[in-house]
């Protein structure tokens, strides 16, 4: 039996996580908490356990100009943990996430509050 490398044994016991890229979520805490404004969620970084949310966490880079680029100051979005986010379902409802077998027998994503299936 062969060795498993690293990067497949990263991949077997990768967390499962609850929120993924391009669904909606609100900011239920930190310094960016709004309850009432839906956002997407751009980015998932699985190791950390945090996301990059649009228009959350804005941080202000500042620039050196190059040969092909203008110096200047940047914003871009830094990563938000996962714990201060909570999903939204098709009705706009905060809800926790659920896991559980499909008639097919494959894991699907589900909303706890009203317990419909998440796409």
């Amino acid at each position: 039996m062969a060795n498993k490398s690293y990067k497949d044994k990263q991949k077997r016991f990768a967390p499962k996580l609850k929120i993924k890229k391009g669904d909606r979520v609100v900011v239920i805490a930190g310094a960016d908490r709004d309850l009432s404004r839906p956002r997407e969620v751009l980015e998932v970084l699985v190791a950390e356990n945090r996301a990059v949310v649009e228009g959350v966490n804005i941080r202000k880079k500042h620039q050196r100009a190059t040969e092909t680029d203008q110096g200047g100051i940047v914003e871009k979005a830094a990563s938000i943990h996962l714990s201060n986010l909570m999903l939204l379902t098709a009705d706009d409802q905060p809800t926790r996430v659920g896991r559980k077998a499909d008639d097919n027998g494959k894991l699907v994503r589900y909303g706890k509050r009203d317990g419909n299936i998440i796409k």
